[in-house]
């Protein structure tokens, strides 16, 4: 399938560069551009990407503000991060908005093209140590959130969502547990109905922040 993209970034030599990279693949498409998260909804809704590069610092609306305007509205893009430094604290801002992944602006192209096609095909880029250690601080920082549905997860659910705040994807989770692919597929679904999380990615950020993995 061709994986529609649209870059928001308030330089120009970068939306040019991503550009450049996603432009030579024949299975993604650039379907426009923003240089600030105030144009993010009017981009979506005239575009309909199936991912969206946002800038985590811009000058107006920042990529936190226009990731959570485009959950509110109920987007069904996925949004990729795309931030300077690993230990940026506004990261774990963004994944708690509803982003589904980060990028680092130093990726390399082969990094930036996996990062799409990942978060396209619905799974998340998950958690390197450096920002698994930014979510364990943002946790002892802040009350536990209260997360009901987690209490309904049966023990294989728990298992599952465990390793995937681990980072793990479902083919490694499989191997971990000696479970078939489609079987953890089914559970993971199991874990975002009962915590009324939209995707995996906020699955593992209510994990941490209700305390279900410890800080």
């Amino acid at each position: 399938m061709t994986v529609r993209v649209a870059l928001v970034d308030d330089e120009p030599l970068i939306r040019r560069g991503l550009a450049a990279v996603i432009g030579g693949e024949p299975d993604l498409f650039v379907v426009g551009e923003a240089g600030d998260g105030a144009d993010v909804l009017d981009l979506v809704g005239r575009t309909s990407p199936d991912v969206v590069l946002m800038d985590v610092r811009m000058p107006r609306v920042d990529g936190i503000a226009a990731t959570r305007a485009l959950v509110r509205a109920g987007s069904p893009a996925r949004v990729l991060v795309l931030t300077t430094f690993s230990n940026d604290d506004h990261v774990v801002d963004a994944l708690a908005a509803g982003a589904d992944g980060f990028l680092l602006k130093r990726s390399t192209p082969e990094e930036v093209l996996h990062g799409i096609r990942t978060v396209a095909r619905g799974e998340s880029l998950l958690f390197p140590d450096a920002i698994r250690e930014l979510a364990r601080r943002h946790v002892r920082a802040a009350d536990p959130v209260a997360a009901p549905g987690l209490a309904r997860l049966t023990e294989r659910e728990r298992q599952v969502l465990g390793l995937m705040a681990q980072g793990l994807s479902n083919a490694e989770i499989a191997g971990q547990l000696f479970l078939g692919v489609e079987t953890v597929r089914t559970h993971v679904a199991g874990v975002l109905a009962k915590t009324g999380t939209r995707d995996r990615t906020q699955a593992v950020v209510l994990a941490y922040r209700s305390g279900f993995v410890p800080g």
